[in-house]
């Protein structure tokens, strides 16, 4: 039988994967604001990591940094 792919050791492994790829920052907005960061990233057609990424990507960039 095929391994549902929503298994325990799956669930696992991505978790380890993840966080061997993966930095994390978390981000505290204003009440209301992150519904707006929201419909703004998929009227873009992007995900709110997605657009979160280009921001600091562009500001970087634009900084000169």
């Amino acid at each position: 039988m095929a391994e549902n792919k929503n298994s325990r050791a799956r669930i696992e492994a991505n978790n380890r994967y993840n966080a061997k790829a993966y930095d994390r920052i978390n981000v505290a907005v204003p009440k209301g604001r992150k519904d707006i960061i929201k419909a703004h990233a998929e009227k873009n057609g992007e995900s709110v990591n997605g657009f979160v990424n280009r921001a600091i990507n562009e500001t970087i960039q634009r900084d000169g940094e």
